[in-house]
C-alpha cells in the first residue's frame, strides 16, 4: 500500500486466472475439434488424488450453478468455488518442446508440487 497525495492506494486483488497466448491460442484450436464440440467453455479444477494431494482438472465443459465464469480473449474458464480457493492466480501456460507438449500450471498457492507438475498440496 502507498500513500501520496493523501490518497491511499489499495493493492490490486489477485487475478482469478490468467492464460498465457499460448495457452489461448492451444485451447480455441481444441476447442473446434471434437473434444470441443457442444462445450462452451474449459472447466479448471481440482480434485482430490496424485502424488501431492490434489490433481488439476482441465476439460471443455459448460457452466454449472455457481461457477466462477471468467472470459479471457474469447475462451470461456468456468471453475467451482472450491477449486477457485486453491487456484486463485493461476497462470495457466501451454509449452511445447522436446519432452512433449501440454499445459503447464503456475500455481502461488501450492506449497509443493510432484515432478511431473501434475498435482500439489496447499
Amino acid at each position: 500500500m502507498t500513500v501520496s497525495d493523501n490518497t491511499i492506494e489499495q493493492p490490486k486483488p489477485k487475478a482469478l486466472l490468467r492464460a498465457t497466448d499460448d495457452a489461448i491460442a492451444a485451447l480455441k484450436k481444441m476447442q473446434q475439434g471434437e473434444e470441443g464440440q457442444g462445450k462452451e467453455g474449459v472447466r479448471l479444477g481440482v480434485k482430490g488424488g496424485g502424488c501431492s494431494g490434489f490433481s488439476y482438472v482441465l476439460e471443455f465443459d459448460n457452466p454449472r450453478e455457481g461457477d466462477n465464469i471468467l472470459d479471457q480473449d474469447g475462451v470461456k474458464f468456468f471453475m467451482d468455488r472450491k477449486s477457485a480457493i486453491y487456484l486463485k492466480g493461476i497462470v495457466l501456460e501451454h509449452k511445447a518442446g522436446l519432452q512433449g507438449k501440454g499445459f503447464v500450471f503456475q500455481n502461488p498457492n501450492a506449497t509443493s508440487t510432484c515432478g511431473c507438475g501434475e498435482s500439489f498440496s496447499v
